[in-house]
């Protein structure tokens, strides 16, 4: 399968039909209307050593009913990892229209590979399934104990692979965890996929998972499958998402479990319900919160510049996740001037990226203590202002992170947004149990929380409630960098005599 391209902000307005192509391996090249002009859409994933191959990667294309959209398939036998298609061989081509496969039996399109005179080149199948509206991504974890030794010689190299079910009694790929090398036991790492993917919205649509041994030559050994539905994943760790293995036979009995399963919205800035709508008459709770502390601790700060990062983002040109983005977009010169250059970097990062899980804290966390860890002699402290709705995908990483950053000239400020609720966040705070990571407690209380919806004056006094926010989420801070310094023997400089012209008597009184 084919996918590739999807990376789309913002939604626009046109009214069109969001489809999924299925390809069985190509580039494919969408037509102008006007120019007729050929355009690379997107290149499905290389598949090694196979003849039939089927791809993880899928087309997403806005389908218009009322025109016309010429497609074109091409084929290639990669030979290297050059992006020159000239470098590789060609293996045929086809020609369809979008409408051709939507209106196919089934929305199942073959077509012959032409394009080499002489020669029959196979033949490409093509299916096509309206996209449901779900946003949603999930994100989850998977292990095994005593598959089937499939290796001679050593062990099992296993993967999964993930299939879900078509309107038609077929079923598509929709993803392939990585191999595990030499173990019957394995542990794959966890991974976040659309749960349109997945099962297109419908939650009880069967799921199949396959797992095979991995070989060099592409032939993978079969293991066995299973079966289940995004509702029942959605259920977490529990007796319901321990999987037997089938193998068409009664010799072997293998488990799969599901260890971790969470889910969030992907959230368009557009839309009136998103906590970073941009509202043309008033800030969001983002902003406003931003604006509320940056510009009380930033008269502590010299110059004035500050580094302003996101998290949990698809970025363009290419769609990758990242969890520490510059919002200015200068990786080499991450800094902002004030809080209105934070404020302006951040209205422009919406207009071009797209808000994605997973929400990843730990990447953040460890940026900042890096800057910390290189001036430890009391001449710098740094404070990170972390806005968020209180979603967190990586707890336990965050946690070994803010024990390390207590060794360091840091603190933290959490300020939370929404309605959600908080008790991941009030955790981090550890005012009432100090945060541990792997049996080992943080030296200091470097991280204070406060939910931004306990500061919203139903009277409308934006003013006064943004100057109650700011006082309670720096209450801590002074104790917190007076805590660092005693700990690390680090006095304040003496205070220079005060400036007596010669003649005069300088007098104080108390």
């Amino acid at each position: 399968m084919a996918s590739v391209y999807d990376f789309d902000p913002i939604t626009g307005n046109i009214p069109a039909t969001k489809v999924e192509i299925t390809v069985s391996l190509c580039v494919l090249y969408t037509q102008g209307v006007e120019t007729k002009q050929w355009r690379e859409f997107g290149r499905t994933e290389v598949i090694d050593n196979t003849l039939n191959p089927d791809f993880v990667r899928k087309y997403i294309l806005d389908y218009f009913f009322e025109e016309k959209q010429n497609l074109r398939f091409d084929l290639y036998d990669v030979d290297s990892k050059s992006p020159d298609l000239s470098k590789h061989d060609f293996l045929g081509q086809a020609f369809c229209t979008l409408g051709e496969i939507v209106g196919s039996p089934a929305s199942r399109l073959e077509k012959p590979l032409g394009g080499i005179a002489g020669k029959k080149c196979g033949s490409i199948i093509l299916s096509a399934e309206e996209l449901g509206n779900c946003r949603d991504s999930a994100t989850m974890q998977f292990c095994a104990n005593k598959l089937d030794k499939k290796d001679f010689f050593g062990k099992s190299d296993p993967f999964m692979v993930f299939y879900r079910s078509n309107e038609d009694g077929t079923f598509t790929i929709c993803h392939k965890t990585e191999v595990v090398k030499n173990t019957l036991n394995p542990v794959w790492q966890s991974f976040t996929i659309a749960v349109r993917a997945l099962c297109n919205g419908d939650f009880d649509r069967t799921i199949k998972i396959e797992v095979y041994d991995w070989d060099r030559d592409g032939s993978h050994d079969f293991i066995g499958e299973f079966t289940t539905s995004y509702r029942e994943l959605a259920r977490g760790q529990s007796q319901f998402n321990v999987y037997e293995v089938s193998c068409f036979c009664l010799c072997f009995l293998s488990q799969v479990t599901l260890l971790s399963f969470s889910v969030e919205s992907e959230c368009n800035p557009s839309q009136s319900t998103s906590l970073h709508y941009m509202n043309p008459y008033q800030m969001n709770a983002y902003a406003m919160a931003l604006k509320a502390v940056g510009e009380i601790i930033q008269d502590y700060d010299s110059d004035k510049m500050f580094p302003a990062l996101g998290f949990g983002a698809k970025l363009p040109p290419d769609g990758r996740v990242s969890h520490e983005f510059p919002l200015n977009g200068d990786i080499e010169n991450p800094y902002c001037n004030g809080i209105d250059g934070i404020l302006e970097a951040y209205h422009e990062s919406l207009k071009s990226v797209q808000l994605y899980g997973p929400t990843n804290f730990a990447p953040i966390v460890n940026h900042v203590a890096s800057y910390a860890a290189a001036v430890q002699d009391g001449s710098q402290y740094f404070v990170l202002l972390i806005i968020t709705d209180g979603v967190i995908s990586d707890m336990a990483q965050t946690k070994e992170a803010i024990v390390n950053g207590a060794k360091l000239p840091m603190s933290i400020i959490i300020v939370g947004v929404g309605q959600a609720e908080f008790d991941a966040m009030v955790e981090l705070d550890g005012d009432d149990i100090r945060v541990s990571s792997r049996g080992k407690l943080a030296e200091r209380d470097i991280v204070q929380f406060v939910p931004f919806r306990d500061y919203m004056d139903r009277t409308g006094n934006h003013v006064l409630s943004m100057a109650r926010l700011a006082k309670d989420v720096l209450a801590e801070i002074p104790d917190q960098l007076i805590s660092y310094m005693k700990s690390r023997g680090v006095k304040p400089n003496p205070t220079p005599p005060a400036h007596t012209p010669p003649g005069h008597t300088h007098h104080t009184q108390i």
